[in-house]
């Protein structure tokens, strides 16, 4: 780890979804092209995904012109992406931005990423067929409620931090419990203050008032089904070669336009739950920011977020 002294070696900018990352970095990166420039490494699980675009919010063609982005559509959905992956990458990239003169901005709400950046992974088992095979089952003829309900009982930590329908991670936090008698929160619960990384600044943008992100969630999920998100979830179903289970199609939106092309549901039922989900996922993803100790907290909400942001990132970087 480096000296905490130093200046960082790198700038991470997190916060919920809808709370203006992409608007804050294109404005850091501008700022910084007389310095010697920025490259973006995206920290979002979504974004990995190619042609998964305008239900992720992906940048724009323009967006993407204007700054080197990085972590961007590196991955069919057909094929998962770990947090392990993630780390091996970004540090690989972040070596390589400073090799040629420009600073890391990490930029994204994916924070089981930061945090396996910031404290390392922890040293849990592998998966075991015979064990997730059970849970299979299990779920097939109990249901996922009955699943979840056992996960807040052996590890109350672990699923008050995911939503009641995130089948995959809720599967695995009862096959951890299983194979080792332990919560997988306590093989990832470590001290913060004392493992974080003292050479990546964090700035978070968190809204003060809760309702001003809900009011830009649904805007934004709006605006998606306008762009046209169902002609997308359609082309993806179109394939043949994906499914509902696979991370790609859980992601938020994605999942609840799928669901509702199986079920035939109206589109307005679909728009209040992609809607719910969202903020549900903002929900989430606050809790995660307000265990960074190291974080340096701007309100997203505030008028002068971005002057803020702007701010803050030149005195971090340049002490």
């Amino acid at each position: 780890m480096s000296n905490p002294t130093a200046k960082p070696w790198a700038l991470a900018l997190a916060g919920p979804t809808a709370s203006g990352k992409t608007a804050a970095a294109l404005a850091l990166a501008e700022l910084w092209q007389a310095r010697g420039g920025v490259e973006i490494i995206s920290v979002d699980s979504a974004l990995v995904f190619r042609g998964m675009d305008i239900g992720t919010a992906k940048p724009t063609v323009a967006e993407l012109a204007a700054v080197p982005h990085h972590l961007i559509d590196i991955r069919d959905p057909l094929n998962a992406y770990s947090a392990a992956e993630f780390v091996r990458d970004a540090e690989r990239l972040i070596n390589e931005i400073r090799a040629r003169g420009h600073m890391p901005l990490l930029v994204g709400g994916t924070m089981l990423y930061f945090k396996a950046l910031f404290e390392g992974l922890s040293d849990m088992p592998p998966a075991d067929p015979e064990v997730r095979e059970a849970l299979q089952q299990s779920l097939a003829q109990e249901g996922l409620d009955v699943l979840y309900a056992r996960l807040k009982t052996a590890d109350p930590i672990t699923a008050a931090r995911l939503a009641p329908a995130d089948t995959q991670r809720i599967l695995r936090a009862l096959e951890v419990w299983q194979l080792t008698g332990r919560p997988i929160s306590s093989f990832q619960t470590r001290d913060a203050q004392a493992t974080a990384r003292s050479d990546i600044a964090l700035i978070t943008l968190e809204p003060v008032q809760r309702a001003w992100l809900h009011t830009r969630v649904a805007q934004r999920f709006d605006q998606m089904l306008q762009q046209g998100l169902v002609a997308e979830v359609q082309a993806l179903r179109e394939r043949g070669d994906l499914h509902a289970d696979l991370p790609a199609m859980r992601c938020v939106g994605y999942r609840q336009v799928w669901e509702a092309l199986d079920n035939q549901s109206p589109m307005t039922e679909m728009r209040d739950k992609g809607i719910f989900a969202t903020r549900q996922l903002a929900k989430r993803q606050i809790t995660w920011l307000r265990s960074m100790q190291h974080r340096h907290m701007v309100a997203a909400d505030a008028d002068d977020a971005l002057a803020q942001v702007i701010t803050l990132a030149q005195a971090l970087m340049t002490k």
